[in-house]
């Protein structure tokens, strides 16, 4: 796959065997500069797993509140429910939300939200029961590791059993968000009042044991250095050999505006690409990975998928999180935009449902 004479080519070797790698290969991986070789190994690996497919799904983001009283360094959320551009928006109004993005072949809503000083824990249930009431059809991807730990607290229950309870009210999986980036050095720097890794490891392996899939996410293109990435990815290899519930893996390139490192430039071409492949190479059982077209650019999205991205997220419209922070990737694609996407460079589009069944025979019936 790559000349014996290669600084890669003894993981380009375990990557043609099939093989596990290790830190080691990870570390050798992030000091590269050889971004087409890097391209190279990861495409083979999620070809392997994927053939020439690249799903994509029909969804709609819903971010109930802006407000939340953590005020993690990298956020540009505000956490004074009166601030200027807040939003908080009750049950009946996220329902309206809701509604006027809706359309019948919308499979998913992704809702997440900022940590609320003054919601009750009856609010966040009222809102799903409320969402699964007038859209019994619809997934409702809900609340993040961090949203979920901070339920608990506010229901005054165990972790356990706030998932249930949340199960009852209508949330059918959960997204990857908070993760950030799990080494103490960076993370107490970026995210100093966020929940710790091990915690969020911890909290995701309960939804997997509740019988919840999730996604698991990395924030990339900060303060960060590369070998930060092999470690944050190796984490993430163990809990899923552990608890085995993640899906799909987001690289979520960090978009520096508004936030209190509104002085970095956010990561470029070469990062974001780079990051892609080694997540896809170390990564060997998440079966998923993202190329979130919203943070990352359309265009690099669509380079993503030839350096190890199989999944393009989704028609989204009204995603907040990112636009907050300065993003410009545009506030929806359809689903004729996506497809015709995915197919100029070179693969196949295959719609798909939160938990990735196929459901390409319902479009072309639908038509």
């Amino acid at each position: 796959m790559l000349p014996a004479h290669h600084p890669l080519a003894s993981v380009a070797a375990k990557v043609a065997a099939g093989e596990r790698l290790d830190e080691t290969d990870g570390l050798l991986l992030a000091a590269s500069p050889d971004l087409p070789a890097l391209g190279l190994l990861a495409h083979h690996a999620r070809t392997r797993m994927h053939g020439d497919k690249v799903y994509y799904n029909i969804n709609r983001h819903l971010n109930p509140t802006n407000v939340c009283y953590v005020g993690c360094e990298l956020c540009a959320y505000a956490d004074d429910p009166n601030a200027e551009g807040t939003w908080s928006y009750s049950p009946a109004e996220c329902v309206e939300l809701a509604r006027r993005d809706w359309t019948p072949d919308v499979t998913e809503f992704h809702i997440v939200g900022g940590l609320h000083p003054r919601w009750k824990f009856e609010v966040y249930l009222e809102i799903l029961r409320a969402l699964k009431a007038e859209f019994p059809t619809v997934h409702l991807k809900a609340f993040t590791m961090v949203e979920i730990d901070f339920l608990a607290k506010l229901a005054r229950k165990s972790v356990p059993e706030t998932i249930a309870v949340l199960r009852e009210a209508g949330m059918d999986s959960c997204p990857g968000g908070g993760a950030e980036i799990f080494h103490p050095e960076v993370h107490q720097r970026i995210a100093s009042k966020k929940m710790s890794a091990e915690r969020w490891l911890e909290v995701a392996g309960l939804v997997h044991e509740s019988g919840l899939k999730s996604n698991c996410t990395m924030l990339f293109g900060h303060i960060e250095k590369p070998e930060h990435w092999v470690d944050h990815l190796l984490r993430l290899r163990a809990q899923q050999d552990a608890s085995g519930g993640f899906q799909c893996l987001i690289p979520l390139a960090f978009h520096p505006e508004g936030t209190r490192f509104a002085d970095l430039p956010g990561p470029d071409m070469f990062t974001k690409l780079k990051v892609i492949a080694i997540s896809r190479l170390l990564l060997d059982n998440v079966p998923h990975l993202k190329a979130y077209w919203v943070m990352l650019g359309r265009e690099i999205a669509q380079v993503a998928l030839r350096f190890g991205a199989n999944d393009l997220d989704g028609t989204v419209v009204d995603e907040r999180v990112t636009f907050a922070a300065g993003g410009t990737a545009g506030k929806g694609m359809t689903v004729d935009d996506i497809r015709m996407f995915i197919r100029e460079a070179g693969l196949t589009p295959v719609l798909r449902d939160t938990v990735y069944n196929e459901l390409d025979q319902q479009l072309e019936g639908s038509k």
